[in-house]
């Protein structure tokens, strides 16, 4: 995918890169397959703002994706390629052998028309949702499972992979998209190929009231607050933070690990991206 660039006739568009949507095949959603999407705001069940910087945005369906990949043996035909307004990545829309119509994401290079497949007996082609064991080493991988059967969790980002680096004692390990080598259980499932939209990281929107629309508040600086709403408050002109920085509650930012310690899952973890980025 490319991106579109405009002639600068408003300071909008002067540096704006925005998607060409060329890849899409229509702009028509399948109705059976969508959902009412309530806007919290950035809103707890009590009604507390527990993430700033949400709110207003353009009104969406949500579209109901198929995470699982449980209908297996069933072939289906890639019918379509679309927007979702949820999500970075485009999503495809399948038509089973036996007349269900389900959502995924949609890897890159795979062609309306073609046909894929899940399960243990399913090609390790693009498209095709496979165990992890089945998936020879080398290949690329999106949609990953955290623990059989629970959905995939990992590396469903615009242009993501994960990449399969070993298989021993029904265990796989796996290089995720942040540099991380972790062991996952052989029975979890993953789509092959990378995912679309990989230009996604490269967009800029250009103007303020296109980033209101998809739903984000303006961010002010903590240095331009008062003291009693930002510990970088205050101060006499433009004054440093004269601290280490920290967030509007008080938490070290830039840098400092946020992950609890001693968490079951650790010992899955075979070299943290932090280790991946020094080497």
């Amino acid at each position: 995918m490319a991106l579109k660039r405009f002639k600068p006739t408003s300071p909008g568009l002067r540096h704006a890169e925005w998607p060409d949507y060329s890849e899409l095949t229509t702009d028509e959603p399948e109705e059976s397959l969508l959902v009412p999407l309530r806007k919290e705001g950035g809103r707890n069940n009590q009604g507390k703002v527990t993430v700033r910087h949400r709110g207003g945005g353009n009104k969406r369906f949500y579209r109901l994706i198929d995470f699982h990949r449980d209908k297996v043996g069933i072939p289906a035909k890639v019918v379509s390629r679309e927007y979702d307004p949820n999500r970075s990545a485009w999503i495809t829309l399948l038509h089973y052998a036996d007349g269900e119509k389900r959502y995924i994401l949609a890897p890159l290079k795979l062609e309306i028309g073609e046909t894929v497949e899940a399960g243990e007996n399913a090609e390790p082609k693009v498209g095709n949702a496979l165990p992890l064991r089945k998936i020879p080493l080398g290949t690329f991988v999106h949609g990953v499972e955290l623990r059989p059967g629970g959905g995939s969790k990992v590396a469903r980002a615009a242009g993501t992979a994960a990449q399969v680096m070993g298989i021993e004692d029904g265990t796989v390990r796996l290089r995720l998209p942040s540099g991380e080598m972790r062991l996952f259980a052989g029975e979890c499932m993953a789509t092959i190929g990378q995912l679309s939209n990989i230009d996604h990281k490269n967009v800029k929107h250009g103007q303020a009231g296109r980033v209101r629309r998809l739903g984000r508040r303006p961010h002010v600086r903590g240095v331009a607050m008062n003291p009693v709403d930002h510990p970088h408050g205050g101060g006499e002109g433009r004054h440093r933070v004269g601290r280490q920085p920290v967030s509007s509650t008080g938490k070290l930012a830039h840098g400092p690990r946020t992950r609890k310690k001693h968490k079951p899952s650790d010992k899955l973890i075979v070299r943290r991206a932090r280790e991946e980025r020094r080497t």
